[in-house]
């Protein structure tokens, strides 16, 4: 699919085999999800528009280009949260704003329970941080959520993603591009990536 991207940097194969992992323990699995999400943002803000800029440095001045795009992160909770950090490295301005979706264990639907977005959007790029695109649910959901709000420019960055959630996904919002540290075989019957590394929240904070 031409607008899904899959990183092929070593570093985040590397990572992500250390991620998956069963006896990787919390704080471990919290360190490899931040150094995976700044290897990904690197790679996921490679089109953000810039603007020239003159900055005076000890001996001239020199012509530069800073960005002109006021960027927003939007982590889907709760497992969003863990991305935050390594976009925050990159980008220490960009304003963070939650939305607050779970996925319903009978329907695998998503139901949204936290949205505090002001009337106009304050951003002109969104980037969702979701460490698993499974179903898609929950993400194509999120875009919904940033389109009535008025973003025109919206990027999905995962970790894993599964064929059905990718699909729904380009199915629903075809031009939103989709960031991903690697794509997985399938869903099983309760809609956990294959072979994927199991509940990424639950892995994060220590409830599994």
């Amino acid at each position: 699919m031409s607008n899904v991207f899959v990183s092929r940097h070593p570093l985040v194969a590397h990572k992500l085999a250390k991620l998956r992992d069963v006896n990787t323990e919390p704080k471990k699995f919290r360190e490899l999800i931040g150094e995976i999400s700044i290897l990904l943002a690197y790679e996921a803000t490679a089109d953000l528009l810039i603007e020239p800029e003159k900055v005076t440095t000890p001996l001239a001045v020199a012509n530069c280009q800073v960005l002109k795009e006021k960027i927003g992160l939007v982590p889907i909770l709760r497992s969003g949260l863990g991305m935050v950090d390594g976009f925050w490295k990159l980008m220490p301005s960009a304003e963070v704003w939650h939305i607050g979706l779970y996925r319903d264990e009978h329907t695998l639907k998503p139901v949204e329970y936290y949205n505090k977005l002001p009337t106009e959007p304050t951003v002109s790029v969104c980037l969702i941080l979701d460490p698993m695109l499974a179903t898609g649910g929950s993400a194509t959901a999120t875009v919904d959520v940033l389109k009535r709000w008025g973003v025109k420019k919206i990027k999905f960055v995962g970790i894993i993603g599964a064929p059905e959630g990718i699909e729904a996904m380009t199915r629903a919002h075809p031009e939103v591009p989709i960031h991903l540290a690697a794509v997985d075989e399938k869903l099983n019957d309760i809609g956990y990536i294959l072979p994927g590394l199991g509940d990424a929240g639950d892995r994060q904070f220590g409830t599994a």
